[in-house]
């Protein structure tokens, strides 16, 4: 189970969660190794009173389902924090009247060995030297930065540097420096940190420690330093004013940054943890097949609008069907029907060749649009375009070669081209004196 999750979860619910989990998991020995972790995590909490009993009881018994390690997938989480990507804030805790013994109890309930933390050099020493801490990098975020909380980097853990003798000799009181946690002491609240990168977790691997600059600083620190400056912000206005949180792959990158797939596994019911799901199973497929459906009623309805004559209503229905699945072909070809009788050859044309796309069987588009092709070309010969028209019916004649229609057009179109080529040349034949006279 994830002990991470888990704890958070605890520490949101309370005691009543603690109860009920050991109750319902007492036999899983996942849970059996982090139970007294979470005993000390319920103590820093104050009870309220409990209004969400159904949902306690819901995490309690699907508490192997829901911090099990399956939810994350075998993609490498992101390692970069692009702030485009999703909304960075400041820590929750800076918009609330948390008072600084809770927050101090709550950073040294959280903190672990392996997370990062950033601070400034406040005293060298011999055996090292002492940073306060001013936020910490790479995860977790807290406003820590008025607690005074101070932690140790003994001289083992500090790299050397070049062709100096003395470690310490590179840094100087002031160094704004990123560091590793190496040892938590809980009780008394004391934390040694390392400069070592074998101090980090593989996950936090791309982290450089040591000496920083004021741009290599977090985003939520920074954030959190134009919050402190202002007393009118609050979270909503911080998070609407944020870029990423406008980006609609948010909830994707996010996914990716946690590892976690949405379809592996696909539910939480106990029955269906073992079983492979086609695609076809999926939300996604089986909402397309609803709009289908509905889009069907929808066009149901404009053909009987159609057949009344109620030529208006019936293009509001397959207006509104094609709004619920915008490939439907039985929406297109009525729609193009309905052009085509009022009119509107080329539009016609339009939604037959997109239900052909969709669907290159279907009789009835390809039966209706070699009939618009045939009437949009007899418009354009009469108006003396007869490339374009000559083109449309070549076009309905590829998508049938047994439509008679088409070939007696185009046949009919062909000799009227020869007979006005041959009016031409003996136009400019007569006009050049060659010719006297012609039978015609």
């Amino acid at each position: 189970m994830d002990r991470d999750l888990l704890r958070q979860s605890v520490s949101y619910h309370g005691h009543t969660l603690f109860s009920l989990l050991k109750c319902e998991q007492q036999e899983n020995p996942d849970f059996q190794c982090i139970a007294g972790d979470l005993s000390r995590t319920v103590q820093y909490r104050k009870e309220r009173r409990v209004e969400n009993v159904a949902v306690q009881q819901f995490i309690a018994r699907k508490a192997d389902l829901l911090f099990s390690p399956s939810w994350q997938s075998s993609t490498p989480s992101v390692k970069e924090e692009t702030e485009d990507m999703y909304a960075v804030m400041p820590p929750l805790e800076q918009f609330m009247e948390v008072p600084g013994s809770d927050r101090r109890n709550l950073f040294f309930r959280d903190i672990e060995r392996g997370d990062v933390v950033i601070g400034r050099i406040n005293s060298l020493r011999e055996f090292g030297f002492f940073v306060t801490l001013i936020c910490l990098s790479g995860g977790l975020g807290r406003d820590i930065e008025d607690l005074e909380i101070t932690a140790l980097c003994p001289l083992r853990d500090v790299p050397t540097h070049g062709n100096h003798d003395d470690p310490l000799s590179y840094y100087q009181n002031g160094d704004l420096i990123q560091a590793g946690v190496k040892d938590v002491d809980r009780y008394h609240e004391k934390l040694t940190v390392s400069l070592q990168p074998s101090s980090l977790p593989s996950s936090l691997s791309h982290l450089k420690l040591g000496v920083i600059g004021v741009d290599d600083m977090p985003a939520h620190y920074s954030r959190s330093v134009a919050v402190a400056s202002s007393t009118t912000e609050t979270y909503e206005k911080v998070l609407k004013r944020t870029l990423g949180f406008a980006n609609p792959s948010t909830v994707e990158f996010l996914l990716g940054k946690l590892g976690i797939s949405e379809t592996d596994p696909a539910s939480l019911m106990r029955g269906l943890q073992t079983k492979n799901f086609l695609k076809e199973d999926y939300a996604t497929s089986i909402r397309k097949k609803q709009s289908a459906s509905w889009a069907l009623k929808c066009v149901k309805i404009g053909v009987d609008h159609f057949k009344s004559g109620r030529h208006v209503e019936a293009m509001n229905e397959y207006n509104k069907g094609l709004e619920i699945d915008t490939n439907n072909v039985e929406a297109l070809v009525a729609r193009g029907a309905l052009y085509a009788t009022k009119g509107s050859l080329n539009k016609a044309i339009d939604d037959f060749e997109l239900a052909l796309e969709s669907c290159p069987t279907h009789r009835n588009a390809r039966k209706y649009l070699c009939q618009t092709l045939v009437e949009r070309g007899g418009q354009v010969e009469e108006e003396e375009k007869l490339a374009t028209a000559e083109g449309l019916y070549r076009k309905a004649l590829a998508l049938d070669e047994t439509f008679e229609e088409a070939e007696e057009a185009l046949q009919k179109l062909q000799k009227h081209i020869q007979v006005r080529q041959c009016k031409n040349i003996i136009t400019c034949l007569r006009l050049q004196g060659l010719v006297c006279f012609t039978y015609w």
